[in-house]
C-alpha cells in the first residue's frame, strides 16, 4: 500500500511538473507562483501520513509534513532548507500559495522550522499549514503576519492562539515548489 501511494505521488508530481512547465514556460517563476493554488491532494497526503505516524506512536515533524504537502523534495533539518534550495528550486522573499516558508534557526528553535503557505490574505498576512509547531500536531490555516520594518517578510509573528500572536521569528524566505 505504501509503495502504491509513493508511486501515485511520484506519477502525480511528474505530471504536474510537466503540465506546469508547459503552461508556465513563457512567464517568470514569480508570476507563475502568484497564480498557484494549494495542492489539496498533497496536503491530504501529508495529513494522512502524520495521522498514521501518530497512530503508530511516532513523532510528527515539520520537515516530512512540509516536504509531502509542498512537493519540495529537500531532506535534512529545516534550518538547512533555504541553502539547499539554491539552484534546485526558485526562492522568493514574498509568500506564494504552496511555497515552503523557511524559518531561520534561533536559540529557541535551533533546527529552524518549515511550513507551507496555504493562503495569501494580504501583503502582510498569510496562513500556513505545518506540523510540530504545537508538539506532535498538524496545524492548518494558522495566521502569520509580516512585522518586518521593510515589509520584506524577514521577520514574522505566528498566531499561537486565535487572535494572539507570539514572539518575532526570523524568516529566510519562501521556497517555490517548481524546480528551477
Amino acid at each position: 500500500m505504501k509503495h502504491a501511494i509513493k508511486s501515485k505521488r511520484g506519477a502525480f508530481l511528474l505530471a504536474a511538473s510537466l503540465l506546469l512547465g508547459a503552461g508556465c514556460a513563457h512567464i517568470p517563476p514569480e508570476q507563475a507562483a502568484q497564480k498557484a493554488t494549494l495542492d489539496l491532494e498533497l496536503r491530504s497526503l501529508a495529513i494522512h501520513d502524520a495521522q498514521a505516524k501518530r497512530a503508530l506512536g511516532y513523532r510528527v515533524w515539520c520537515v516530512p509534513f512540509a516536504r509531502t504537502a509542498s512537493g519540495v523534495e529537500i531532506r535534512g533539518n529545516a534550518n538547512t532548507w533555504w541553502s539547499q534550495a539554491a539552484g534546485s528550486y526558485d526562492r522568493s522573499k514574498k509568500p506564494h500559495v504552496g511555497a515552503v516558508m523557511a524559518f531561520a534557526a534561533t536559540s529557541g528553535m535551533p533546527m529552524g522550522h518549515v511550513a507551507v503557505v496555504s493562503r495569501v490574505i494580504s501583503p502582510r498576512e498569510i496562513t500556513i499549514d505545518h506540523a510540530n509547531w504545537k508538539r506532535n500536531a498538524v496545524t492548518l490555516g494558522m495566521s502569520v503576519i509580516d512585522v518586518s520594518e521593510k515589509n520584506d517578510w524577514s521577520r514574522v509573528k505566528v498566531e499561537s492562539n486565535p487572535g494572539q500572536y507570539g514572539k518575532v521569528y526570523p524568516i529566510n524566505g519562501f521556497i517555490l515548489p517548481n524546480e528551477a
